[in-house]
């Protein structure tokens, strides 16, 4: 589901105006491979990822997300950061900006395959052979998550 219902109603009031939203990535490792989706819209490998529903909790969302968009079954281990992305206009002029949230996973099951419309492959990579075109932000997710840090980072 490429835009949730929650944020069409929010738009019908308000428009193109500037909305902040909370967005979850999962880094989901099986062994040194980590899943990736291409994105529809943009063409670019990136991490599972999602906006955060109502009253859900980040770690929820990923769960979910990866059962929606790559078909697999995943468990979190832990929280890795928390940032602020810069502003996104999108092309029909929607104005937003996100409080991220990554999380470290680990693949549990199943097999990998494109389960919506919000992407157009998906596929396993060695963390050290990360495919091109990709999300800028990706290679410095896939360091944290390797690395592991004790504390939460704040920027990427």
């Amino acid at each position: 589901m490429p835009t949730p219902p929650f944020i069409l109603e929010l738009r019908s009031r308000i428009g193109h105006a500037p909305l902040w939203l909370m967005g979850a990535n999962a880094l989901i490792l099986r062994g040194r491979d980590v899943l990736l989706v291409r994105r529809a819209d943009t063409g670019e490998w990136a991490p599972v990822s999602g906006i955060v529903d109502p009253a859900e909790h980040p770690s929820v969302t990923v769960v979910r997300e990866a059962m929606e968009e790559a078909g697999v079954v995943i468990e979190v281990e832990r929280l890795l950061w928390t940032v602020v992305t810069d502003v996104i206009t999108y092309a029909n002029g929607d104005v937003t900006q996100y409080l991220d949230h990554g999380f470290r996973c680990r693949w549990v099951s199943g097999e990998a395959r494109v389960g919506d419309e919000e992407s157009s492959d998906v596929a396993w990579f060695p963390v050290d052979a990360l495919p091109t075109p990709r999300q800028t932000r990706l290679d410095a997710m896939v360091r944290v998550a390797l690395e592991d840090p004790r504390d939460v980072v704040f920027e990427l």
